[in-house]
């Protein structure tokens, strides 16, 4: 007992320490998130199968006429799951439903799902396979729900066809399915790491259904991403896999989308880079798919699209670009007509697991504080920090300095550090570095502060 109130003492003091300060502090499943750096997102649908490139605008507003052309003959998700595994992901969700409206479990209140399909005698379940496999390899498992677009059901951007006493009975029965298959999905399929509402959930006094609170009864500690009322982490502004610099964690609202946000001054700016003095922790995501170049940007597989993979350079910079820049990186896969991910894609991402691994695993020097020294001059060409953000985000601007000829000198100057800060330098030779803070809501507390020279690091 004593013991318990010892920490509870300790907890208190900590936030009212931070409240005294200004800090923010994040959620444990927030921290999570950051920690994680890349995630996977596997969309599959009717319409992978039907041999022609997806016009999403069609999509959304046509049943499929033969849903029994979903006929995965060689699914697996254990290589999925590992394909994900292998570029460093430690979380992984996939389309449950999309636009078709087309679920892809077992459900008592969806007819359009898995039961109606000739594929395993209208027993299979991918989100169960899914979910297993997950768990099986040691990656965190999150559903995506996609409710402003039904096909089957004539739901475009929430609200039901035609209008009327037919039409509002309608909307009042969409809203409590969206509910009813949200909680099938909450408490058939163990702990969600993330429960994801594309496009959002809507708002529930207006067209969109109640799920905020069946995610907090059933799924307690999952991120929410999210409603006009909450979201736990927030769209970094674009399907880029990039985000801009600075890129904070905070956020000034609760919310990263709905009506509320047209009053927000600048807001597709502030939600692309976050605030420095906002009240809520609300981290950013980068989200692309992996088949984007060319000029494509596919988040489903589709016929002939193999040349579509991006290299292993653009998956680098897009990773400092995102993670480097204090976000989330999701990737977007795409399981084949087979029920697999295609071998190009496969091998391209482990080059690119592979390659973080060969160019961060072994900086140069590395420090738990804001001074580095080394025996002899290196070269340098890349720094890494990070802050210890359980105590929230604390450095608002810096100066890196290296001593050169015996003398200090600025060789980089910057702001948002958060989980993570990679940026390139010009080449440089020194022996001694230090990081000076000049701008801070309350004591800087850095965890790492690492240098490098990338082109070496790259030739082993």
């Amino acid at each position: 007992m004593k013991r318990f109130l010892i920490i509870f003492f300790l907890f208190d003091l900590c936030a009212c320490f931070a409240q005294s300060t200004g800090l923010v502090l994040p959620k444990e499943n927030q921290v999570e998130w950051q920690n994680a750096e890349i995630g996977a997102l596997f969309s599959y649908d009717i319409h992978v199968f039907d041999g022609k490139r997806y016009v999403q605008s069609t999509n959304r507003i046509t049943p499929p006429v033969n849903y029994n052309i979903f006929y995965p003959k060689s699914l697996d998700t254990d290589q999925w799951v590992l394909a994900a595994k292998s570029a460093g992901c430690k979380f992984a969700m996939i389309t449950a439903t999309h636009e078709t409206g087309f679920g892809l479990w077992q459900s008592d209140y969806n007819p359009f799902c898995m039961k109606c399909l000739q594929w395993k005698d209208g027993k299979g379940d991918i989100i169960r396979d899914f979910v297993n496999s997950c768990r099986k390899y040691g990656v965190k498992p999150g559903i995506y729900i996609g409710i402003r677009w039904n096909a089957f059901l004539g739901i475009h951007n929430f609200k039901v066809d035609g209008n009327g006493p037919f039409a509002k009975n309608r909307q009042q029965w969409y809203k409590k399915y969206c509910e009813s298959i949200v909680k099938e999905l909450c408490t058939k399929y163990g702990k969600l790491f993330l429960v994801w509402f594309d496009g959002g959930a809507d708002d529930p006094n207006g067209l969109g259904p109640d799920v905020e609170p069946i995610i907090k009864e059933y799924q307690p500690n999952c991120l929410f991403y999210h409603n006009v009322n909450r979201a736990d982490i927030r769209w970094g502004g674009s399907e880029s896999g990039s985000v801009p610099y600075p890129c904070w964690s905070t956020f000034p609202t609760c919310f990263s989308h709905g009506n509320q946000t047209e009053s927000v001054k600048d807001y597709q700016n502030i939600l692309s880079h976050g605030t420095p003095d906002g009240k809520y922790w609300m981290p950013a995501m980068a989200d692309f798919p992996l088949r984007g170049y060319h000029h494509r940007h596919e988040w489903f597989w589709e016929p002939d699209d193999d040349n579509a993979v991006f290299p292993v350079t653009d998956l680098l910079a897009k990773y400092e670009e995102s993670v480097g820049r204090n976000a989330t990186m999701v990737i977007g896969l795409t399981p084949d007509t087979a029920g697999l991910i295609p071998e190009c894609d496969v091998k391209r991402l482990k080059e690119f697991g592979d390659s973080i691994q060969y160019r961060f695993s072994h900086p140069i020097a590395k420090s738990e504080n804001c001074h580095i020294k080394m025996k002899k001059d290196e070269t340098i060409n890349c720094y890494l920090l990070q802050e210890d953000i359980r105590q929230g985000q604390r450095v608002q601007r810096y100066t890196l300095q290296a001593k050169v000829g015996g003398r200090w000198r600025t060789i980089d100057e910057g702001s948002c550090i958060g989980h993570k800060r990679i940026n390139r330098i010009p080449v440089i030779k020194t022996h001694e570095l230090r990081l000076i803070v000049s701008e801070k809501i309350a004591k800087p507390l850095i965890t790492n502060f690492s240098v490098y020279n990338l082109s070496k690091n790259d030739e082993e």
